[in-house]
């Protein structure tokens, strides 16, 4: 590894061929240094990033490409979405997207060893590709990246070169607990088993969720990410202090990022080994929990669409509904507010117009109440979404709308 200077920096890439392809960290690790020394130097390229944030380089001559869409590629009309499962996306970038450039966010060395820190996820299969065909591995070191343990520790000697930084990482917006997300949380922590594993996506309504098992003991998490109701779990030692906290990226405040560095509990792993629905289903009592922006009456979810735009993509979610099914007294839940309050609309609609990103879930949950699908006819299943997970509002306009589709509804 040698460590450079921004300018030295700029110089070593300015001389790489046209148009390459570069992976970077994406969440709320992103190298900002790193980017922007590239974009400066780079007139073309092809930037791959996970749920990328607000500030990444989007103008003509960056074409953007991701599998899960963040609010900095959002509408981009130099956007290429590209759909997979989380678990498969680093296939993806073997086979089909190979990168010539991989740019990390990393702890600073300890023992000739540096850590990816908060954002593992899809980096070492990026890193592993790109070494085999003799790209750039750059890396930012930053003191104030926890260096957590797991598949992100990475010897220096695998880093090209680096640029020395002291940042304070990126935090989530807080949002404040409603009315709404209060019931929704409420509903889904009365589905959860004792003893449960938990996955939970991102949101208001998982952490209002985790808030509600704070009373809990001998709970565990398998997850492709936490975030700070992971540490209100350990702090009221609902969590089994047996079992370590598995995850492939991590983002909150800045107790969660002490409270991760050097901490034996925490395994930061590979998207391979987290999102392997194999793996997820031989978690005890699997419970996971995710959103959804809509759901139909043949109790399918969309959590990647609105109006037919692409908004984020599959995530993990496919991944977890079929581990949780398959693990012993899983369950998949989905979580939504019954309307939309800017748009005016419930959030239950007769079918979905755009592709489905999960079905066949054990639950159906919004502050209205729960439907139970699993194990229900097609029928039941309807009534149930209907009489217990849609606004009032809607849910006349939903059962004759259910009729015309077949559905035996009273």
């Amino acid at each position: 590894m040698r460590i450079v200077s921004d300018a030295e920096l700029g110089a070593v890439l300015s001389g790489l061929p046209d148009l390459p392809r570069v992976v970077a960290s994406g969440n709320f690790a992103t190298p900002w240094r790193i980017l922007a020394v590239l974009d400066a130097a780079l007139p073309e390229y092809r930037l791959f990033a996970l749920n990328a944030q607000p500030g990444i380089p989007d103008r003509p001559g960056v074409t953007l490409e991701t599998p899960f869409v963040g609010a900095g590629m959002r509408r981009s009309p130099r956007l290429r979405y590209f759909p997979c499962r989380l678990s498969l996306v680093p296939h993806l970038l073997t086979e089909t997207l190979p990168p010539d450039i991989v740019i990390v966010h990393a702890s600073t060395p300890v023992n000739g060893m540096v850590s990816l820190g908060i954002e593992v996820n899809i980096l070492p299969a990026a890193i592993e590709t790109v070494r085999a065909r003799g790209g750039l591995v750059i890396a930012q070191l930053n003191p104030r990246m926890p260096y957590t343990f797991g598949d992100g520790v990475l010897a220096t000697s695998e880093i090209d070169y680096a640029i020395e930084v002291d940042e304070p990482l990126p935090t989530p917006v807080y949002r404040p607990v409603t009315g709404v997300s209060r019931a929704i949380g409420e509903h889904v922590a009365a589905l959860v088993p004792q003893q449960a594993t938990l996955q939970l996506g991102i949101g208001l309504v998982p952490d209002v969720v985790l808030r509600a098992l704070a009373s809990r003991t001998g709970l565990s998490i398998w997850s492709e990410m936490f975030s700070d109701g992971v540490l209100a779990l350990e702090k009221a030692g609902a969590l089994d202090p047996e079992q370590p906290i598995t995850a492939s990226f991590a983002f909150g405040g800045d107790e969660l990022y002490d409270w991760v560095d050097h901490n034996p509990r925490v395994r930061m792993l590979r998207t391979e080994k987290t999102n392997d629905p194999g793996l997820i289903a031989r978690q005890p009592r699997m419970t996971s929990i995710n959103g959804a922006l809509q759901v139909d009456l043949f109790a399918q979810a969309n959590a990647a669409r609105v109006h037919g735009m692409i908004y984020s993509g599959f995530g993990g979610q496919t991944d977890f509904v079929v581990g949780a099914l398959h693990s012993p007294d899983g369950r998949a839940i989905i979580a939504l507010p019954s309307w939309h309050p800017k748009a005016q609309v419930s959030t239950v609609v007769p079918r979905l117009a755009g592709p489905v990103t999960s079905f066949q879930h054990s639950y159906i949950v919004s502050e209205q109440g729960t439907a139970a699908i699993w194990g229900c006819d097609a029928s039941t299943q309807a009534e149930q979404i209907i009489s217990q997970v849609a606004h009032p509002e809607a849910r006349d306009e939903l059962r004759g709308a259910g009729r015309e589709l077949g559905f035996a509804l009273t």
